[in-house]
């Protein structure tokens, strides 16, 4: 039976014995690539196809390509990106070219699910491993580009996630080393924070974010359950909610403990990204089988994989390099 989650502890660009072995055996819903996975194009098709044939079905490969800091494919064989904040300085069209070009190279790959749009709002105070990645510095603002980006990248074949849901703006430490918390009340979120997933709610897919909202409860949102409540009610999000990375010092815990907190909080989804096989199973074995409500979402999110538009690539690149959002 599929398991609910999403692993991406593979060692290289090139799939080893061992891990087809275990990924046959453990039947993740989906996977996540890395730096590391990343060598030439013909080895990245040839580990996206090796990853699907090894769970027998075309399961979904994700990553994480927003640009800037934050983009696994680079240059030479693919496009470095500016960071999305950067982008929409150059305006609308660019973060639409920006983002459906972007999803053009992850489907060429064999890659059809990225972890972007960031719906979170860039405020003065947040984090600067997360400031520049976000698409503005206000609600509507952020609405307004973070439908243009999914829509650009739905476009090309490409199922965007949503994150950080339900907001990591407020965030002053790196959840990666540390958990943050919002001190902020519900209404105050409501008005900023929660507003641009509550209207992207109809997209298909999020990311949670490890935070702890003291409005709400005292565990971080991806172990909470009135936070996972809220998500789905307050802020109507009924796609597949997958946890971020479990390997983050936000949470605590083994890595098994993590991962069963994230699914009895009531996201659909572990998100496991560097752990060792050892590891992995642990996880797999904590995670379970994703549950038929899951699965209905794996599956409508996954009928929106459609083959990329015949938009003239050339033209859409010299049109983004006018407009100041793409390095000559």
């Amino acid at each position: 039976m599929t398991n609910a989650t999403i692993l991406g502890g593979i060692a290289g660009p090139d799939l080893s014995a061992a891990e087809r072995d275990f990924f046959r055996a453990a039947d993740p819903w989906g996977f996540i690539l890395f730096g590391r996975n990343i060598d030439t194009p013909e080895r990245l098709r040839r580990l996206t196809s090796e990853l699907r044939d090894a769970v027998g079905r075309d399961a979904p490969v994700l990553i994480d390509q927003e640009g800037g800091r934050v983009q696994r494919m680079r240059a030479p064989h693919w496009t470095d990106w500016p960071a999305p904040l950067d982008q929409a300085a150059n305006g609308d069209r660019a973060i639409w070219l920006h983002h459906h070009l972007m999803a053009r190279e992850l489907r060429e790959m064999g890659i059809d699910s990225d972890c972007a749009p960031v719906l979170d709002i860039a405020r003065e105070d947040t984090h600067p491993f997360l400031r520049n990645r976000c698409l503005g510095t206000d609600a509507q603002s952020v609405i307004r580009l973070g439908r243009i980006a999914a829509d650009a990248m739905l476009a090309a074949g490409v199922l965007p996630v949503i994150k950080h849901m339900p907001g990591h703006g407020r965030a002053r430490v790196d959840s990666h080393k540390d958990l943050p918390v919002v001190d902020a009340t519900l209404d105050e979120l409501d008005q900023t924070d929660f507003a641009p997933f509550r209207a992207l709610s109809d997209l298909p897919m999020a990311m949670t974010a490890h935070i702890r909202f003291t409005a709400v409860d005292e565990a971080p949102t991806t172990a909470s359950a009135p936070m996972i409540a809220m998500i789905r009610n307050r802020i109507g999000f009924d796609g597949l909610l997958m946890s971020d990375d479990i390997g983050m010092e936000a949470l605590s815990g083994t890595p098994a403990e993590r991962a069963a907190a994230t699914i009895a909080a009531g996201c659909d989804l572990v998100l496991s990204c560097n752990e060792t096989l050892a590891q992995m199973e642990s996880i797999v074995a904590a995670a379970g089988a994703a549950s038929a409500e899951t699965l209905r979402r794996g599956v409508r999110a996954s009928a929106l994989r459609q083959p990329a538009d015949t938009l003239e690539t050339a033209d859409m690149r010299a049109e983004l390099r006018a407009l100041g959002g793409l390095a000559a």
